[in-house]
């Protein structure tokens, strides 16, 4: 069964595009821990990080750093950190985080709760970003 990361490639269930090229695609975690914390996947559906070819492995972290350097631009914070767990969803994905601090990276952190309208504006503003 394809994971909900391939549904949202594909359409089936809506997300908050924040990239798209023909092998990756970047949206806004739906439950963030920051304002601007977005996933990065490659359209490949492999369970685990580390088991993409290494071109695609290589053009994941290439596409999240064009990703990252947008977020910088428009959400507040000292960096962009990167965590990679792949436990939770079976389809690997890069986290890119809005950070202040070391402990913002923490996924035990509670989450933000914001409304479709501030998530739309987010991903809007770091899509421009990323287009410049």
């Amino acid at each position: 069964m394809a994971s909900i990361f391939s549904k949202i490639i594909a359409g089936e269930i809506p997300s908050y595009k924040i990239a798209e090229d023909d092998d990756y695609y970047a949206f806004l975690d739906i439950n963030p821990l920051k304002k601007g914390h977005t996933l990065v996947i490659p359209k490949k559906e492999v369970d685990y990080i580390f088991d993409l070819d290494d071109k695609t492995i290589a053009g994941l972290h290439l596409f999240a750093k064009k990703v990252a350097v947008a977020i910088k631009k428009v959400i507040p914070c000292r960096r962009v950190g990167v965590l990679v767990l792949g436990m939770e969803v079976p389809h690997a994905h890069i986290h890119l985080i809005p950070l202040e601090k070391e402990t913002d990276i923490l996924l035990t952190n509670p989450k933000l709760n914001l409304t479709p309208q501030e998530m739309k504006g987010i991903a809007a503003r770091i899509r421009l970003a990323f287009e410049i």
